[in-house]
């Protein structure tokens, strides 16, 4: 290999752990300790049932949860510009950790309107700091490694879902209550965590300086819009939202409809929790190999065909509920999609400029939210009217993501040349 081959080809895993600075680590640390504890939304619906609620109100306080966790990532992008990451992060998870300790006290008969109102709340608050833990990510990684760093940064997510229900198993065998006092403690933590480890990042108008030196005068209407304004002006990127939301509605189909395919096929649960197992270790274990490779792509080759090969995987379903059929289609095509196109289309929004940067993440965040918030019923619709063809649907809304994604991720060759400051609008 010559010298130059060696320049160009692109940083390994081993590579990108070694120049890691060590405020990422503690931030990833961080995200995988409060993951661990995150049974909030996993378990809030067992837990309501347990307390003799109505399955009615039970899918309220879960609507509840859903919305406050959408607007709540909007929120967390706005107080990133103007608190910056690290007191985000801070105020969002001490704000969760009061939060979910009192669901406990307020499960009771008579007490549903203050209940549901912390249910929002704790969605709202809890979800704020996924845009802060992404802008620092972006701003404290080099540039060359940011679409691995958000690899690692989904692997953390990953491991701390894998392992949480393990450890919630066990909570849930002591007392209901501990299940929730364990995640507000693992959020305390992350809070504790970030305010003695992690570094204070620019924000607001600091943040405008250092990456742009444009003089206020000579400045476009673009930039100098405030709010989310100006990612809605930015049409390139509304395409890339669109993809990411019909993404997060296909991909939630394999925890939505699945399930109800395999039972009605006389498969026992131990079939199901056995794939998503398995997943999950695939996903751990790999990604950020294959991330390895991706990432010298074209953005919009990774992210347009890695969510084209996770929908063909899906569609595979409608073929036949068959163990060989979901080991196929979750694992070999969904999860190598997912994979695929994961790590390059949430770093996406890392490449705009610092002073908007925070609303482009928390943007992205909340457009993958709102479609795992209402892809179950969404799917749940389809399965009943169509059957086993909801999954050719499912196919064929991944290829409309993919034709989406791809438009929204390709970059002209004016914009490559720009500097970063100038591409808010492409």
């Amino acid at each position: 290999m010559t010298e130059s081959d060696k320049q160009a080809a692109p940083p390994g895993v081993l590579a990108t752990l070694r120049v890691t600075p060590v405020p990422v680590r503690y931030l990833l640390g961080g995200v995988l300790v409060n993951q661990l504890g995150a049974f909030m939304q996993t378990f809030l619906a067992l837990f309501l049932v347990h307390q003799k609620f109505p399955v009615g109100e039970v899918g309220i306080f879960l609507g509840a949860y859903s919305l406050g966790a959408v607007f709540g990532t909007l929120l967390g992008g706005e107080l990133t510009h103007r608190l910056g990451a690290r007191n985000t992060i801070i105020t969002a998870m001490t704000g969760s950790a009061v939060l979910v300790a009192s669901m406990p006290l307020l499960a009771e008969p008579g007490l549903e309107i203050a209940l549901a109102a912390v249910v929002a709340s704790a969605g709202l608050i809890t979800q704020a700091y996924r845009p802060a833990a992404s802008a620092m990510l972006t701003e404290l990684m080099p540039e060359e490694h940011r679409v691995m760093a958000f690899s690692m940064l989904r692997i953390a997510l990953n491991v701390g879902a894998a392992v949480g229900p393990l450890v919630a198993a066990v909570l849930i065998g002591l007392d209901w209550s501990a299940l929730f006092w364990f995640d507000a403690a693992t959020a305390l933590l992350y809070a504790v965590v970030a305010a003695l480890l992690l570094p204070r990042t620019p924000v607001g108008k600091q943040a405008d300086k250092t990456a742009d030196r444009t003089p206020e005068k000579d400045r476009t209407p673009e930039k100098k819009g405030g709010s989310y304004a100006v990612v809605l002006r930015d049409h390139r990127y509304v395409l890339y939202l669109l993809g990411m939301l019909l993404s997060a509605i296909v991909y939630i189909q394999s925890m939505a409809i699945l399930p109800l395919q395999l039972t009605e096929g006389g498969h026992s649960p131990r079939l199901y929790s056995a794939v998503l197992i398995t997943s999950s270790l695939l996903v751990i274990t790999c990604e950020l190999k294959i991330t390895s490779y991706v990432q010298s792509w074209k953005p919009a080759v990774a992210g347009g065909l890695g969510i084209a090969v996770m929908g063909l995987g899906l569609a595979g379903y409608a073929l036949a509920p068959t163990a060989a059929a979901v080991v196929l289609g979750l694992i070999v095509l969904s999860d190598v999609g997912l994979m695929v196109s994961g790590p390059t289309t949430f770093a996406h929004p890392a490449k705009k400029p610092a002073e908007h940067r925070a609303r482009y993440l928390a943007a992205s965040q909340a457009m993958f939210g709102l479609g795992s918030a209402v892809g179950p019923a969404v799917g749940v619709f389809a399965w009943d009217h169509l059957g086993a063809s909801a999954w050719w649907l499912c196919g064929a809304v991944a290829l409309l993501s993919a034709a989406a994604t791809a438009l929204g991720l390709h970059e002209p060759a004016e914009a490559r040349t720009r500097p970063a400051a100038e591409t808010v609008s492409a």
